[in-house]
């Protein structure tokens, strides 16, 4: 990785940072649990509708055990409107079940222990490390930031663990945490998926992705087009 790139990547960070800087996990939670929980919840959808079933979910299991305690068809229709309930409900019984087993009940402090739960990925392992345990072991990867990391050349990849590793080459461990946080609000308030609002984005001028957009051109009146 050249110096000209980390630099490069160091302005497009410090730019975007400047444009959200409010950018932080939404995720509602108190306790490692919680996000943990919440963060398994968040994929396939919009931590909005997650932040809405998460208060009765965490008043009726605030303990990993208490997952443990009732019948699957009870957790999934609490989570029913988060989507795919059935697949989430195994993946939360099954990291409850190794918490209890290996770590006293406790999620544990640690980026390995995390990702070695049965239902934990890299992107969870890294978001419960880095905001409830302070760590800098991982770039937690979502849709948002696969698209915005793609759109800027910050890597060529599409698939998760090799775009994080292109981040984690290009920024110091100490902007982990700040790369998704960014990234994530771009991805949500301006680049979107569909309809990227590039003339209201803080890094246009410098945007691979916008420099190459053809412009649009208006057909001209009575001048048929070629179908």
């Amino acid at each position: 990785m050249s110096r000209m790139t980390r630099a490069r990547a160091a302005e497009l960070l410090d730019r975007l940072h400047a444009q959200h800087p409010d950018a932080h996990i939404e995720l509602d939670w108190t306790t490692p649990l919680e996000l943990l929980v919440a963060t398994i919840l968040s994929a396939q959808c919009t931590d909005k509708r997650v932040n809405e079933v998460t208060p009765a979910l965490f008043a009726r299991f605030p303990m990993a055990a208490d997952y443990l305690s009732v019948e699957p068809a009870e957790l999934e229709e609490m989570i029913r409107p988060t989507g795919f309930f059935r697949n989430k409900t195994r993946a939360i019984r099954q990291a409850s079940a190794e918490i209890v087993e290996r770590h006293g009940g406790e999620v544990p402090a640690s980026f390995d222990d995390l990702v070695a739960l049965h239902g934990v990925g890299r992107k969870t392992a890294a978001v419960v490390a880095s905001n409830a345990f302070g760590l800098r072991d991982g770039i937690a990867v979502d849709t948002h930031v696969l698209r915005v990391s793609g759109r800027l050349r910050l890597t060529r990849y599409s698939d998760p663990i090799k775009v994080e590793r292109d981040l984690m080459r290009l920024y110091p461990r100490e902007r982990w945490l700040e790369v998704s946080d960014v990234l994530i609000f771009h991805g949500r308030r301006i680049c979107n998926a569909r309809r990227p609002r590039c003339e209201d984005c803080a890094v246009e001028d410098v945007c691979p992705s916008s420099l190459l957009r053809p412009a649009r051109k208006r057909a001209q009146p009575g001048k048929q087009r070629a179908i």
